[in-house]
Order: structure tokens, then C-alpha cells, then sequence
């Protein structure tokens, strides 16, 4: 496993995964942090349940990194997804970006969970105080009522990897 893009069932350490970019020449290190929040769409979530076709999802992760280094060429990026129920306020997702300046660290940054929701392979189901329902893809644009893309979704989300 690269530690640097990994899906885990752990609780996320921003610290550690800052350390996986720090390097003397960089002069910005920018995070992103994505929690689990109560309120969506006027719906109260009480938590929410991540899966991920992992192999693929961690090999997506990389290509990311692949992508901004060649956008951003001094840059170093770390990715970690978490998996497993997350209650409120819990770490979904860290990004740490370093450069030398800090417009191509805070670009990149955005890019990345950008791209994690366009290209990873992750779900999630929502709990709310009236029902749950597998959300589908990150982008909410598709639904996997099963509780898993099908072969047909993967193949689909595999070919958009190389976009």
C-alpha cells in the first residue's frame, strides 16, 4: 500500500499525513478536511457508512497525485479516504498539498477532491432520523440501491479515469 493515496477503516491523522509532505523546499502546505455533517439538504444525517472498491479506489488516489504533479510540477500530494461508518464531525477525507508557493498548493488541493469525487470509486449510505439510503457516487449523481456499483458502474468509472 502507498501510504501517500490509501483507503483506510482508521480514524484519519491530518498531522501524519502533512508529514508525508513536508520537504524543505516547500514553502505552503495546504490541507483539506472533509467531515461527516449534520445537516444536508434540510435532512438531519445521524451518520454515514463508506465503502470503496479499494484496489481500484487506491490506484484512482495515485493517478490523482500523478495528475497534479504533472499540472503542478513541484508539488507533493498525500490522499487518505476513510471507509467504515463515520459518525458527525468524523474525518471522511485529508488532503495535504505542499509547493513552493502557495497558489499551485491551494489549486491542487481543490483539484484533488475535485477529482476524488468525479473518479474514486467510494459510496456512501446516509443514516437520517426518518430512513437511509445508499447515495451512490461521490457526486450524488448516481445511485446503487444494491449498496455497490455495479460491474457496469465500475467499467464505467474506470474508463473516466483516463479522461
Amino acid at each position: 500500500m502507498n501510504e501517500l493515496f490509501k483507503i483506510t477503516k482508521e480514524p484519519i491523522d491530518v498531522n501524519e499525513l502533512i508529514q508525508h509532505v513536508t520537504r524543505r523546499k516547500a514553502g505552503a502546505i495546504t490541507t483539506f478536511i472533509g467531515t461527516v455533517r449534520e445537516w444536508t439538504n434540510g435532512k438531519k444525517t445521524l451518520r454515514l457508512t463508506y465503502e470503496a472498491y479499494i484496489p481500484m479506489a487506491e490506484n484512482m488516489l495515485s493517478q490523482i497525485g500523478q495528475e497534479i504533479k504533472k499540472r503542478w510540477p513541484d508539488t507533493e500530494a498525500a490522499i487518505v479516504h476513510r471507509i467504515g461508518t463515520l459518525e458527525i464531525c468524523d474525518v471522511a477525507v485529508a488532503i495535504a498539498v505542499s509547493s513552493p508557493h502557495r497558489k499551485a498548493a491551494y489549486e491542487a488541493n481543490e483539484y484533488a477532491i475535485e477529482r476524488i469525487k468525479e473518479i474514486v470509486p467510494i459510496w456512501k449510505k446516509e443514516y437520517w432520523e426518518d430512513g437511509e439510503a445508499w447515495i451512490g457516487d461521490q457526486l450524488e449523481t448516481v445511485s446503487y440501491p444494491e449498496g455497490k456499483p455495479s460491474t457496469l458502474q465500475l467499467n464505467e468509472k474506470e474508463g473516466k479515469r483516463h479522461d
